[in-house]
């Protein structure tokens, strides 16, 4: 996989933004009441009538089809995993809206995390065709595990999306100093530079990254992050791949470490 530290000039090291403690500027206004709205909706609201679709489309299914009939059930099926991922992706950034509370920060041991993005991401990578790699880890970070495994998640989601066929994801931890950075690297398309510190703003899509999503998984990274005094970096370069960071604080392995990121 390429390497990225030789572009400086495509590396950004994000601010951290406290918006809990003065609200101030363009990302946490943008955020605030508009998203807490819109998640409480998508928790409960839309789930019954996308259940209700479900349904009637696997019985549907189960019935024999041709020719066009056929292909608009397969463009149906499509576009119901499109609208659940999408759900999906809202009711995760409520739940961590939830738990936005620094003073939960204790130490994680971050082989569990690790394990369980390998077991969760491993099938999603192999049917798109990526190698995911996912290095084991002794470490712990001063942080909290859901928080932390929310923040891994997203990002391991958009490694293996914008990742091509063929293409590689690695996960793997690097100890510096007193810190640990959690880097989530890809072989895939890439961000501009001039996107880079964009990428992270509520229903923000860089032209150079075609997604029918919603654009919150970033969103949602960083605002984890900021609860928790975490830094987010990143680095990409166009046609090269890319590299995102969560720099923590790193704590002791012990006995006391929370094992477990449900």
């Amino acid at each position: 996989m390429p390497s990225l530290a030789q572009h400086p000039d495509l590396q950004v090291e994000l601010p951290m933004t406290n918006s809990r403690v003065d609200g101030e500027g363009d990302f946490a206004r943008a955020a605030s009441d508009l998203i807490a709205t819109l998640l409480a909706m998508a928790g409960h609201d839309l789930r019954q009538p996308l259940q209700v679709i479900v349904g009637a489309h696997d019985l549907l299914a189960r019935i024999p089809h041709g020719g066009a009939a056929q292909a608009q059930l397969t463009r149906a099926e499509d576009a119901t995993k499109q609208l659940a991922d999408q759900l999906d992706q809202l009711v995760e950034a409520l739940r961590l809206r939830e738990f936005a509370n620094g003073d939960q920060i204790e130490p994680v041991l971050l082989a569990p995390i690790l394990e369980q993005l390998a077991s969760e991401f491993a099938e999603p990578a192999r049917l798109k065709g990526v190698r995911l790699r996912v290095i084991p880890v002794g470490a712990a970070v001063f942080s909290h595990p859901v928080l932390l495994m929310g923040i891994l998640r997203n990002l391991a989601r958009n490694a293996i999306e914008y990742t091509p066929r063929d293409g590689r994801v690695l996960i793997g931890c690097r100890r510096r100093g007193s810190q640990v950075r959690v880097e989530v690297r890809d072989s895939g398309i890439g961000i501009a530079g001039a996107d880079l510190g964009k990428v992270f703003r509520a229903f923000h899509r860089a032209d150079t990254i075609p997604s029918e999503g919603l654009g919150l998984g970033l969103f949602i990274v960083k605002s984890a992050a900021d609860s928790l005094g975490h830094r987010i970096e990143v680095s990409s370069e166009i046609g090269r791949g890319s590299c995102f960071a969560v720099v923590a604080k790193a704590a002791l392995p012990s006995a006391t470490a929370t094992p477990t990121a449900a």
